[in-house]
């Protein structure tokens, strides 16, 4: 199932409108999208990076959530808005309030992050007049230690999600109804606001949420969950294993190069032809009219 998005992306014959339309179709006819989340926060390495291909699995991730929150119980659409807006709108049939969301995914290569990767007070901006603002990212690539992306979620009530955790609920079944308002969930980081201290507003809290889930969901069985997350670390582990081929084949391949190849392609992996082309265009340009 996930290989059908990666194939779809990398059919570059094709326009990026013809290629998202099927990505979007295909998302949309699954009867069940639970494989598509567990994958879906892990940029294939074999996708090249900043590539119209990247983007498009950026928007399948986007589908995806879209697709979530309807499975959820809410309703939902991707935002075709890009830059300086969020991904994905959503409401409740039964609660009258409407969040907008963000989804994220990393490569498995990429370990270092920063709070501008995660985008938490942009969030908190393109909320505009919606009632919350999610961020759904890979629950291990948050930060495991104290990090300025918690003190800017408490601040600005951004709800830092998973991809685990939405399928978590989602294979327990939870959904929205008249009697069930998973506002409690989107709101966890003002109600969390109001038993920190200052000192400790930095503080990783996903462990606090994940019990503040548990206790609301699960009556307290902690055991349910803990098995649930060693199964996705399994998943993440077995993932890792492609990964590591596709860049193993890539050495022997670039071994095997001619010194002429070799060059060619280091000029071109540090875009030094595009970079005089844009120099030239620069200085061609330049004009005084005074």
């Amino acid at each position: 199932m996930f290989n059908e998005l990666i194939k779809i992306s990398k059919d570059t014959a094709r326009s990026f409108e013809s290629r998202l339309g099927d990505i979007e179709c295909y998302i949309n006819q699954q009867a069940n999208i639970d494989c598509l989340i567990e994958q879906i926060g892990i940029i294939p390495e074999q996708i090249p990076h900043d590539s119209s291909e990247e983007k498009l699995f950026s928007k399948a991730s986007d589908i995806i959530l879209s697709r979530i929150f309807r499975e959820l119980g809410l309703k939902s659409s991707p935002l075709s808005e890009r830059g300086d807006s969020a991904d994905v709108y959503a409401e409740s049939k039964f609660h009258n309030y409407s969040l907008v969301a963000d989804a994220k995914a990393f490569r498995l290569s990429r370990t270092a992050k920063n709070q501008k990767d995660f985008k938490i007070t942009a969030l908190s901006y393109w909320k505009k007049d919606s009632d919350y603002a999610i961020l759904c990212a890979p629950y291990f690539q948050y930060p495991k230690h104290a990090s300025q992306i918690y003190q800017q979620a408490i601040e600005n009530n951004v709800c830092l999600l998973s991809w685990e955790h939405i399928l978590f609920l989602l294979k327990n079944e939870i959904q929205e109804t008249e009697e069930i308002n998973l506002s409690a969930i989107w709101n966890f980081p003002d109600i969390y606001s109001q038993n920190i201290i200052y000192p400790n507003i930095k503080k990783c809290f996903l462990e606090d949420f994940n019990s503040y889930l548990i206790k609301i969901f699960l009556n307290n069985n902690r055991s349910i969950f803990t098995s649930f997350m060693t199964s996705q670390i399994n998943i993440i582990k077995d993932r890792s294993v492609n990964e590591k081929i596709y860049w193993n084949n890539e050495r022997e391949k670039i071994m095997r190069y001619s010194r002429e190849k070799a060059i060619q392609e280091l000029i071109n992996s540090r875009k030094i032809d595009e970079k005089v082309r844009q120099i030239i265009a620069y200085v061609d340009g330049l004009s005084y009219a005074g």
